[in-house]
């Protein structure tokens, strides 16, 4: 009975360090109601390029990342849409703390990195400084179809669907944001250590105003 037992205890134990993930961040629950009205944010949206280095707080975080593409509703439908169901697009989050990929199911950070890879993601001057670069990233596996140039302008599509929801929440909340193109894709690729058939798509800073 005593060998029962402790061989019990070491599955136990055992299947909780395996359930453990030291590099998974939860983030707080994100706040669903409130904000600006709607046409208000509207009326606010704008592209700036003038970013101070303050952080966003988890919350802040949490809040900006279930506006781009998170969960809202018991199906696991997101916040954006997304060609076919197949939610291929994952956001990448790059900040001084390193490289986290946002896990929507769990409202979580996974860190892919701890190194600062900020300046890779574009050519302006102020990506180094902003304090987040969010990376907008295909996976073609997800989409069943690692042919990224047959299926490039769809996540094309759903990068935009994504950003504007980005751009969106930064009016209600005062922060800064804008969308950008120029970035060595195959440099940023490299630094992310993505795999093939994952295609960065879009870019985007977000951080307070100078």
């Amino acid at each position: 009975m005593k060998k029962i037992m402790q061989l019990f205890l070491v599955m136990v134990l055992a299947v909780g360090l395996y359930g453990q993930n030291k590099n998974v961040i939860e983030l707080p629950a994100p706040q669903r109601t409130g904000g600006m009205p709607l046409m208000d944010a509207l009326n606010n949206r704008s592209s700036s390029r003038d970013f101070s280095d303050r952080e966003l707080s988890d919350q802040v975080l949490s809040n900006l990342l279930w506006a781009a593409f998170g969960i809202n509703r018991e199906n696991g439908k997101r916040t954006a849409p997304s060609s076919q169901g197949k939610t291929e697009m994952e956001i990448y989050v790059a900040t001084g703390k390193g490289l986290f990929l946002y896990i929507p199911e769990k409202n979580a950070l996974e860190k892919i990195l701890d190194k600062d890879i900020r300046k890779k993601t574009g050519k302006q001057p102020f990506v180094n400084k902003a304090p987040v670069n969010l990376i907008f990233v295909a996976n073609y596996k997800k989409a069943g179809n690692t042919n990224s140039e047959k299926y490039r302008s769809t996540s094309g599509i759903n990068s935009g669907f994504i950003s504007q929801n980005v751009y969106l929440y930064c009016a209600s909340e005062g922060l800064s944001t804008v969308a950008r193109g120029w970035f060595d894709r195959d440099d940023l690729h490299k630094a992310m250590n993505l795999e093939d058939y994952k295609d960065i798509i879009l870019t985007q800073t977000v951080g307070y105003p100078k």
